[in-house]
């Protein structure tokens, strides 16, 4: 059996997931652990672990920290297990990344359950509750396919700016002047209503036009 790690600072999760795990599927060698630094080590010693955290109780910056500990731990399973993650949250760690499962913490046993049978197989799993909000905010908020909204130039710059390429960089590169990537730049903004580098790159990461291979090398 897989070494099952429980991320998680309330008791009574900890307390919920061991009962669960006990009664229903004969596990007590369960290992708990209180930090990322802590998370990372048993990690490290035990790289084909199943992983049941609490992002929100951890001390982890943001979900590019998740989506690098994937390609970091290729062999490591997780299932977030929170009471609440947002919607863009959501969007960007499962459109980047393949070994998280995800399960909200007033999730049905039945569904705890089928999470853990799923997750400890290495396939992935989502509550009802996570799949409809996605549902329900992908046709409230419909947009063209990304490939249509942008050309293929500003497709292009977008993904040089996303990797941290300035304005003179992605110039020279492309032999135009400064004025002209501005102007892209600007209808880049307004085609995927953003307001900033910040914000254009999530969107980029999102998209699938920047490989997340390319961004943290």
């Amino acid at each position: 059996m897989r070494n099952i790690i429980i991320a998680d600072n309330q008791d009574i999760s900890k307390l919920g997931w061991r009962f669960i795990l006990e009664r229903q599927f004969g596990i007590s060698d369960i290992t708990e652990v209180q930090g990322k630094v802590d998370l990372l080590s048993e990690i490290n010693e035990k790289p084909d672990s199943l992983v049941i955290l609490d992002y929100t109780l951890f001390d982890f910056e943001s979900v590019n920290d998740l989506i690098i500990l994937q390609i970091r731990f290729e062999h490591t399973d997780w299932i977030l297990f929170s009471e609440e993650l947002s919607d863009d949250f959501l969007r960007t760690l499962l459109f980047n990344t393949n070994s998280f499962s995800v399960l909200l913490k007033d999730s049905s046993a039945e569904e705890i359950q089928t999470a853990f049978k799923e997750a400890a197989k290495g396939n992935r799993f989502i509550c009802n509750h996570v799949s409809n909000m996605l549902l329900d905010n992908t046709k409230n908020n419909a947009k063209m396919p990304v490939r249509q909204i942008l050309t293929t130039t500003e497709q292009e710059i977008l993904k040089e700016m996303a990797l941290g390429k300035s304005t003179k960089e992605i110039a020279a590169k492309r032999h135009v002047s400064i004025h002209t990537v501005m102007t892209h730049r600007k209808n880049i903004f307004r085609k995927i209503e953003v307001n900033n580098v910040h914000e254009a790159t999530k969107y980029a990461m999102r998209a699938g036009i920047v490989d997340l291979a390319e961004y943290y090398i």
